[in-house]
């Protein structure tokens, strides 16, 4: 398969995930899009968000692709679960569009493959297979996705994470190997410039992170835990966290 020229260009390169969860501060679509341009300043190569308000303002303030997605719900498919969603995320500017490729049963009824083939039909768009498992990435470099990405490998949402979780290195490694050339994106737990570092050098086509950057609440948390800890042990505390 012909590889895109807005994809090679993201090549050995960061995109950012821009995403507040509901009811957050942040949670706002000028606020994102005012943090999707300071990351693009900071050199990400894209950015990743939801919903159509938030790609519509990050996709009119940055220059850089916008990999846009639609999240309803929080179990199951909830990564552009439909149809309808992809669709209206191309209507609100994405050039990428995101989708949940498990096997999971769908709102509508459809299976992936159908959403892809369908979408490919009704668009003129380029398509991130969000895979959970390696038979998922099966799924998304057969129905012809232009990435794969490891975003839904750990089954854990962001927002769960600790700072002492890490990428998903074993499937990384066996999608690399078993789709030589194809781009194979890692997302997922990368919380470090020295995660992304690993995975880069594990030969991923490009790396996404999120939380580590672009969630303020997360960061203090993780922060607030480790000043604590230290605290602790220096007036003999036994570490409760």
């Amino acid at each position: 398969m012909a590889i895109s020229p807005l994809v090679q260009s993201l090549k050995g390169k960061l995109i950012v995930s821009v995403q507040a969860y509901p009811g957050e501060p942040l949670r706002h679509p000028e606020t994102m899009a005012q943090m999707a341009r300071a990351c693009e300043l900071g050199g990400a190569a894209a950015i990743r968000c939801q919903g159509l308000s938030d790609i519509a303002a990050i996709k009119g303030r940055c220059d850089v692709p916008v990999i846009g997605l639609w999240k309803e719900g929080h179990e199951g498919v909830y990564i552009t679960p439909t149809l309808r969603h992809a669709v209206a995320c191309v209507n609100a500017g994405a050039d990428v569009v995101a989708l949940d490729a498990t096997d999971r049963p769908r709102p509508d009824g459809r299976t992936f493959e159908e959403t892809v083939h369908a979408l490919r039909a009704q668009c003129d768009t380029l398509i991130m297979a969000d895979c959970m498992t390696i038979e998922d990435i099966r799924r998304g470099v057969a129905c012809g996705c232009d990435l794969v990405s490891t975003t839904l490998s750990h089954n854990k949402a962001a927002i769960d994470t600790t700072m002492n979780d890490g990428p998903d290195i074993p499937i990384l490694r066996q999608a690399l190997e078993e789709f030589p050339g194809f781009p194979v994106i890692c997302e997922g737990h990368v919380h470090t410039p020295a995660d992304a570092k690993l995975v880069m050098d594990e030969g991923a086509w490009a790396v996404v992170v999120g939380t580590g950057i672009t969630h303020p609440t997360s960061l203090t948390s993780w922060f607030k835990a480790a000043s604590r800890s230290s605290a602790d042990r220096r007036l003999g505390k036994p570490n409760l966290l």
